[in-house]
């Protein structure tokens, strides 16, 4: 049964909780994978799943047809953005163009989608599986729908994946069984990320702010590194001039900054720079108040204020220019 899970690493409770399951075929109806993002939460779904579906040794025609998404009796649900009348996956939202300015969601049709799948006979494993991610990007609808599931899941089993498990109905969480994922220690993440192919030994180490914003996630620091190549040359750098204490900073440099941002950056890669730039300024002066400006910024992003504007006045106020 180890070798199911051989390539999850640094996860012993989870995997030792799973194991048994399998094992001893003493399965819940639903289980709560909650963690960090990055850590192998996914991975450990899909290892978890090929077990139920194909037994203690898994089957490499199992495993491939699941991270394909192509078997017939799993349900694969993430949150969705709402475009045109039509729900777009978050994971194909760049690549269909679709507006991010408001953090996508988990929606009631979805979860009457999840039911209605649950109800079904299955046509090849031995019950009918569903993974949902991110399971705290829910409305209060769908919540309400999904614990009715969960009181009524028939034969089938459920997997919610969550990073979040505070934001949950305390109803949800009690009706699932709990498995924990921890971060990975420095050494641990490295290697975990050499094997993946996604670090080189040698190469030049990844700025500090990203390491901390990965916060021991290697899928995180990935994409904290996807997010940091993506940015026009010196555009960190501006940022971090614009609050540097000098009082250089003129209101044409802050509006000059606030057009480049905009025109550069779409909104969510917009608040993934000011994730960085308060991390940035938290750890070379833990100074409140650029720090709660940057939050006031991030919220009226998320509120469909016009970012352009939104940027200027926050950036002349950061400048020291009252706006």
């Amino acid at each position: 049964m180890a070798e199911l899970f051989a390539d999850l690493q640094g996860q012993s409770q989870a995997v030792a909780l799973l194991t048994a399951a399998l094992e001893q075929q003493r399965l819940a109806p639903a289980y709560l994978f909650c963690g960090p993002d990055g850590v192998g939460r996914r991975l450990a779904a899909l290892r978890f799943l090929e077990g139920v579906i194909a037994g203690p040794h898994g089957s490499p025609a199992v495993r491939r047809r699941l991270k394909d998404g192509n078997h017939p009796d799993l349900l694969w649900v993430e949150p969705t953005y709402s475009d045109k009348g039509s729900l777009v996956p978050a994971s194909q939202a760049a690549e269909a163009g679709v507006s991010r300015k408001a953090p996508p969601q988990l929606r009631l049709e979805q979860v009457r989608g999840v039911s209605q799948f649950l109800a079904r006979r299955p046509v090849e494993a031995p019950r009918c599986l569903v993974v949902i991610e991110a399971v705290e990007a829910m409305a209060e609808g769908a919540a309400n729908a999904l614990l009715k599931t969960l009181e009524e899941p028939g034969g089938g089993l459920l997997v919610l994946l969550s990073a979040a498990p505070d934001r949950l109905l305390s109803t949800i969480r009690s009706r699932c069984q709990s498995i924990p994922f921890a971060r990975l220690e420095p050494e641990l993440l490295q290697r975990v990320l050499e094997q993946s192919g996604g670090s080189a030994p040698g190469e030049l180490p990844d700025p500090p702010e990203l390491l901390a914003l990965a916060a021991g996630s290697p899928g995180a620091l990935l994409e904290h590194r996807q997010q940091w190549e993506a940015l026009p040359e010196g555009l960190a750098q501006r940022c971090s001039a614009l609050v540097g204490g000098s009082g250089s900073s003129s209101p044409l440099e802050a509006l000059a900054l606030a057009r480049d941002l905009c025109e550069a950056l779409d909104v969510e890669q917009q608040l993934w720079l000011l994730d960085w730039w308060q991390l940035q300024l938290w750890q070379q002066r833990p100074d409140p108040g650029p720090l709660k400006r940057l939050e006031q910024l991030r919220q009226q992003l998320r509120s469909y204020v016009q970012p352009r504007l939104a940027w200027e006045v926050a950036l002349l106020e950061l400048s020291g220019v009252k706006a």
